[in-house]
């Protein structure tokens, strides 16, 4: 049986799927198939190379000292730069490599002890694309490549970007590679936030995820019936922007204990788990 998880977009809000990670692994329940989408693919990036219980609290431990800058850098110059059309994007991802470089354990994808597909999508034709093999760091930068937040970059001779754009939490990639049982364990958005986001970075990153529920929520719906779908359920409230990395630790603590309860509940019935992601009144 191919046991696959799905890991969402979500910046910083990626801390509760390594919650969600603690909990699982701590059930004894541990992939061999490993989908992931942005900040997604950058936590399967790190389960794909440690994926047992030992290998997870090291990443949660990586997650609890991150802050803004080692993935947001400021960069006012590039900022203008990008805002006068000179530059595609207002930050560029050196943070993001720093970090896949130094965490990976593997160099290219085809050689990860367990196998690990990064969805980017094409910026010409918008069309998703999973990567599967080449350079490891590269592809899960791709697939972090927000628009313009950060550049496209160049995979293969194609421009790729952030995969959440178009497919967020891939779950239509997880049964086509043959996954018999897809755990889906999604970032979330900021559902409870007292008023809009003020800073640009913020609000940019705030909007595409409640977009990216959106589409969430129609694969859930889509999938459900089709393959053996389990949907963990996200935090809520959630009053803390995708942009916002000084919370991580209370954010991965609380995923544990919400899906540790939930896994204890024996969650057979699966039917109408969409509502779980959807965007809604908290």
């Amino acid at each position: 049986m191919t046991q696959a998880f799905v890991l969402s977009g979500g910046a910083s809000l990626g801390a509760v799927e390594v919650g969600m990670l603690q909990a699982l692994s701590r059930a004894g329940v541990v992939p061999n198939l490993l989908v992931g989408t942005s900040v997604g693919a950058l936590n399967a990036g790190w389960v794909a190379g440690r994926p047992d219980a030992a290998g997870v609290d090291a990443l949660a431990e990586v997650w609890r000292g991150l802050r803004r800058d080692d993935v947001f850098p400021f960069q006012p110059l590039r900022g203008l730069l990008g805002f006068a059309g000179r530059r595609q994007s207002l930050l560029d991802a050196s943070g993001v490599r720093r970090l896949l470089s130094k965490h990976l354990t593997f160099e290219r994808l085809e050689d990860a002890p367990v196998p690990l597909h990064v969805v980017a999508v094409d910026v010409l034709s918008g069309q998703d694309v999973l990567l599967s093999r080449g350079d490891a760091v590269e592809a899960i930068t791709a697939s972090a490549a927000i628009p313009g937040i950060f550049p496209p970059v160049e995979f293969d001779g194609t421009a790729l970007m952030d995969g959440g754009a178009v497919n967020n939490a891939p779950i239509s990639h997880a049964v086509a590679l043959g996954a018999d049982t897809v755990w889906v364990l999604p970032a979330g958005y900021a559902c409870a936030l007292p008023e809009p986001p003020r800073a640009a970075l913020a609000m940019a990153l705030h909007g595409l995820s409640v977009l990216m529920q959106h589409r969430l929520a129609l694969d859930v719906e889509r999938y459900e019936s089709e393959v053996d779908l389990r949907v963990v359920p996200p935090l809520c409230p959630v009053t803390i922007s995708p942009a916002d990395f000084r919370h991580s630790a209370d954010l991965i603590e609380r995923a544990r204990r919400s899906t540790e309860a939930w896994l204890e509940s024996r969650p057979v019935g699966r039917e109408h788990q969409a509502a779980l992601v959807a965007p809604h009144d908290h």
